[in-house]
């Protein structure tokens, strides 16, 4: 049970970069199969940044394992219970809606964006689609060309292999519901 505990607190990097060792993956592999640069996997594997989620969801798709295995929350004491329970990616911050859905085809998140906030560096693209729900605050969902704005109570369904980004263009944190698919 102890070893259980230990393994849940492993930066998601090290849980990448473990799993593609133990199946014998080279990281050209793994950049191939994501479009991810082999600096942009080392830099994650190394801890020096913290990938998005749909970035988690091409690199388990390319590990041939649940995304759920590096989003699962982290148990130890109250405190990082707590914050375990709210993951945070530069300026994103989710909450997994559907812990222990291991070989499901569908994921629901709760996404914080802070106010102002967008997700840094390029956009991202994973098989699928994409359903995102604003809760709260106002965003700009762009989708290859394409910019949308959505309000609360507003939402937007679409092919998420093509590049997509998020923005915050409100004074106020974004709260929203982002349901993906991936065949």
């Amino acid at each position: 049970m102890a070893k259980k505990k230990a393994d849940a607190l492993v930066p998601v990097g090290k849980k990448i970069k473990k799993e593609r060792n133990r199946k014998k993956m080279s990281l050209d592999y793994v950049a191939n199969e994501t479009g991810f640069s082999i600096d942009y996997l080392k830099m994650i594997e190394a801890g020096k940044k913290i990938p998005p989620v749909g970035a988690l969801l091409q690199i388990a798709r390319a590990l041939k394992i649940d995304s759920g295995f590096f989003l699962k929350e982290q148990e130890s004491s109250l405190k990082s219970r707590i914050k375990a329970y709210t993951k945070r990616t530069e300026n994103y911050a989710y909450k997994t809606l559907t812990p222990g859905a291991e070989n499901k085809h569908l994921k629901a998140f709760k996404v914080a964006i802070e106010a102002g906030q967008d997700h840094k560096g390029v956009g991202y693209h994973h098989e699928g689609e994409e359903f995102v729900y604003v809760l709260k605050g106002k965003i700009e969902l762009t989708v290859g060309d394409h910019v949308n704005i959505l309000d609360t109570g507003e939402s937007l369904h679409f092919n998420s292999g093509i590049r997509h980004k998020l923005k915050n263009i409100a004074a106020e944190k974004a709260e929203l519901l982002v349901v993906i698919y991936g065949p």
